[in-house]
């Protein structure tokens, strides 16, 4: 299994030196490159490829959120190889500015005094496609950041009900082994219908499926 590269943004030199030292010494995890702005984070996305950026959320010349927005962009997402996934460093629990880099394609956030521990396991559970916060969490950040609904895609009415089933408990944040309990069906046939899901609608994982049900109003 090849190691899990990551990009490392932040405006503070010995911050992205001292997350280095850790990242450094977690088997199965690399650093391939360390950016100071946004700007420099957008061009070294497209430039390394990295699989993970850790993505710090108030810098200058371009913050954390817009360089999110532009490393999501549509374009750039379809000229990838492989996804890239990250995660918003913040000081701030519950950061409204995280909840809008989430929206716009982010996994989650980690605040910045977490422990090595905890930063190495959020590294490969966003790898894995998941979110690093707990779901009550997540949906009490997206949940004020939907004034006026969107349409529901052509998309949407193509998914079959047990997919629609899949796709209400994946935005609650259930897991596919609690998701197959309540469905009564194997967690192969859950990722199935998962993956029916992500591909009619074009998301990327359960973090976008959480985002696109508070985005269509189908939390209520």
């Amino acid at each position: 299994m090849s190691d899990i590269r990551v990009l490392l943004v932040d405006d503070q030199e010995l911050f992205r030196a001292g997350i280095a030292r850790i990242l450094a010494a977690q088997d199965g995890i690399v650093v391939i490159g360390e950016a100071a702005d946004g700007a420099q984070a957008v061009g070294l996305v497209d430039d390394l490829a990295p699989d993970v950026v850790l993505m710090d959320i108030r810098m200058p010349v371009l913050d954390g959120v817009e360089a999110t927005r532009q490393i999501f962009a549509p374009a750039r997402v379809a000229a990838r190889e492989h996804p890239v996934r990250l995660v918003v460093l913040t000081t701030f629990n519950l950061d409204d500015r995280a909840a809008t880099a989430i929206r716009y394609g982010a996994s989650g956030f980690l605040l910045k005094d977490a422990t090595p521990s905890m930063l190495r396991e959020a590294i490969h559970t966003v790898y894995a496609g998941n979110a690093v916060l707990a779901p009550a969490d997540l949906n009490s950040l997206l949940e004020g950041q939907f004034r006026a609904r969107k349409a529901l895609p052509a998309g949407f009415h193509t998914l079959t009900e047990r997919e629609r089933e899949v796709l209400d408990a994946v935005a609650r944040g259930l897991s596919n082994a609690e998701i197959a309990r309540a469905m009564y069906a194997s967690e192969s046939t859950v990722k199935t219908h998962l993956g029916a899901v992500l591909r009619k609608l074009e998301l990327r994982d359960r973090v976008q499926v959480a985002v696109f049900a508070h985005e269509h109003g189908l939390t209520e």
